[in-house]
C-alpha cells in the first residue's frame, strides 16, 4: 500500500519553539509568536497540499481552536486537502454530528475525516458539562459510534442505551462519501471499541517493538469482529539535509524549555487519566533532559513540554526516511506528522523525505492519478475550490 501522510493545523498558536499544553494542560506563551489565524492556518494548509500530504489534523479541547469553525473556514481556501478533524463525542449529539459532518462533506468537496477523541482528563470534561468517569466514556463512544454509523447508511435509527438515547434518527442526506473515522487509544476498553468502528487506528510515536505490540492487539480484537483495520502513528520531526543539522535543531529546542515549563507541564501530566499519556512519560522518565534519544532518530525531548504525541524522528533525511520504512514494515501505513514552526517543517519534510520515499515506490503526490485517495480509501473526487 503507498503510504499516506497527514500534516497539522496547530490551532493552539505556533513557534519557532515548542508550543506546549494539550491533555488537560493550558498551550505555552509561545503558542502567541504565531497566532492561530485563518490567514496563517491557511498558509500550512495551503503549503501542505502543494507538498503531497493528504490531509491535515486538527485537535481538539480547551488549550485550542474549535476544529469544526477552523477547518470549515480553511476549506475554503485550499482545493485538495483533507481535514482530520478531531472532535469528542460527548459534547454533541451523535445525530447531530452525523449531520455536521454530511454538511461538511458537501460544502467541502468531502474532504473530512473524523479523528473521534473519548477524551482522557476527567477535569477537562467537567468544564465542557461532561461528569462520566473514563471506561463510561468509551462505553458512551462506542454507542455513539454505532448510531453515526448507522446513520450515515441512511438507516432510521432507534437506540435506548446505557448512555445515549435516540429515536426515530434519521438525516435528510447522507454523506458522501462517507468519512473514515480515525480514532486512537491504549486502554483496553479503547481497543474494543476500536476494533468494532473505526476505519484507521492511530498510535502515539513509541518505539518500534512497542508499536508492533499494540498492533497485534488491535489486530486480534478487530479479527474477532470480522474486521480489518489500517494503522497510523503520530509524529513530530526535524529533518534536515545532515545528522548534525537536525540535531542542532533538537538541541536548540531543547534549550529553549524553562525547567519552571517543565516542572509545571509535567506535573499536570502526571495527573492525567489517558494510558497514552502515561506511556508518553515513561518515555522520558518525566522530565529528564538526558537520553532522549529512545530509539535511533526517536526523540522524547517534546514531551516534556507538550501533552499528547511527544515523539520527534530526528535526523537526515535518508535518516528519517529510514525510520517511516521501518514503522511501515510494522503495518504502519498513514503518517500524521507535525513541527515546529509548522509551515517551514512541512517543506523541509516534504522537500526532503517525501522525494527519497516517492524514489522507491513507496509514495505518490496525490495530485497524480488519485494516488491519495486511493491509499486513503477513498475514491478521487472533484476539487471544491476552496
Amino acid at each position: 500500500m503507498t503510504l499516506t501522510f497527514h500534516w497539522f493545523l496547530p490551532t493552539n498558536g505556533d513557534s519557532r519553539h515548542v508550543v506546549g499544553g494539550g491533555h488537560g494542560t493550558p498551550a505555552t506563551a509561545s503558542g502567541r509568536d504565531r497566532p492561530p489565524t485563518v490567514a496563517y492556518l491557511t498558509q500550512i494548509a495551503r503549503a501542505a497540499e502543494d507538498l503531497g500530504f493528504v490531509g491535515a489534523l486538527t485537535p481538539t479541547g480547551a488549550w485550542c481552536e474549535d476544529a469544526w469553525l477552523t477547518t470549515a473556514m480553511v476549506s475554503q481556501n485550499t482545493e485538495r486537502l483533507k481535514f482530520l478533524v478531531a472532535f469528542r463525542p460527548g459534547f454533541v449529539s451523535p445525530t447531530l454530528a452525523a449531520q455536521m459532518a454530511s454538511t461538511f462533506q458537501r460544502q467541502s468537496g468531502g474532504r473530512l475525516l473524523l479523528n473521534v477523541v473519548t477524551g482522557g482528563e476527567s477535569h477537562e470534561q467537567r468544564a465542557y458539562g461532561d461528569f462520566l468517569d473514563k471506561d463510561d466514556r468509551y462505553r458512551r463512544t462506542d454507542e455513539f459510534l454505532s448510531i453515526v454509523r448507522e446513520l450515515w447508511q441512511g438507516k432510521t435509527v432507534d437506540l435506548e442505551g446505557e448512555h445515549l438515547r435516540v429515536a426515530d434518527a434519521r438525516l435528510a442526506r447522507v454523506p458522501d462519501p462517507v468519512p473514515e473515522v480515525y480514532f486512537g487509544g491504549s486502554s483496553p476498553i479503547a481497543g474494543q471499541v476500536a476494533a468494532k468502528h473505526v476505519d484507521v487506528y492511530l498510535t502515539w510515536g513509541e518505539p518500534p517493538a512497542a508499536v508492533a505490540e499494540k498492533i497485534a492487539g488491535i489486530r486480534r480484537l478487530a479479527a474477532a469482529e470480522g474486521r480489518t483495520l489500517r494503522f497510523g502513528i503520530r509524529l513530530h520531526v526535524i529533518t534536515r539535509d545532515t545528522p548534525e543539522q537536525a540535531w542542532a535543531e533538537a538541541n536548540r529546542l531543547l534549550a529553549g524549555f524553562d525547567p519552571e515549563t517543565i516542572r509545571s507541564v509535567q506535573e499536570g501530566l502526571a495527573r492525567s487519566e489517558s494510558e497514552g499519556q502515561r506511556r508518553m512519560l515513561a518515555l522520558h522518565g518525566g522530565g529528564n533532559r538526558d537520553g532522549l534519544e529512545i530509539h535511533p532518530n526517536l526523540w522524547a525531548g517534546i514531551g516534556l513540554v507538550r501533552g499528547g504525541a511527544g515523539t520527534a524522528l530526528v535526523g537526515s533525511h535518508e535518516e528519517v526516511a529510514e525510520r517511516i520504512k521501518e514503522y511501515h514494515a510494522l503495518g504502519i501505513d498513514e503518517f500524521v506528522l507535525s513541527g515546529y514552526p509548522h509551515l517551514e517543517e512541512a517543506y523541509w519534510f516534504g522537500e526532503g523525505v517525501l522525494p527519497r520515499l516517492e524514489a522507491e515506490g513507496l509514495w505518490a503526490h496525490p495530485s497524480r492519478a488519485g494516488a491519495g485517495q486511493e491509499a486513503a480509501g477513498q475514491a478521487p473526487f472533484a476539487a471544491a475550490g476552496r
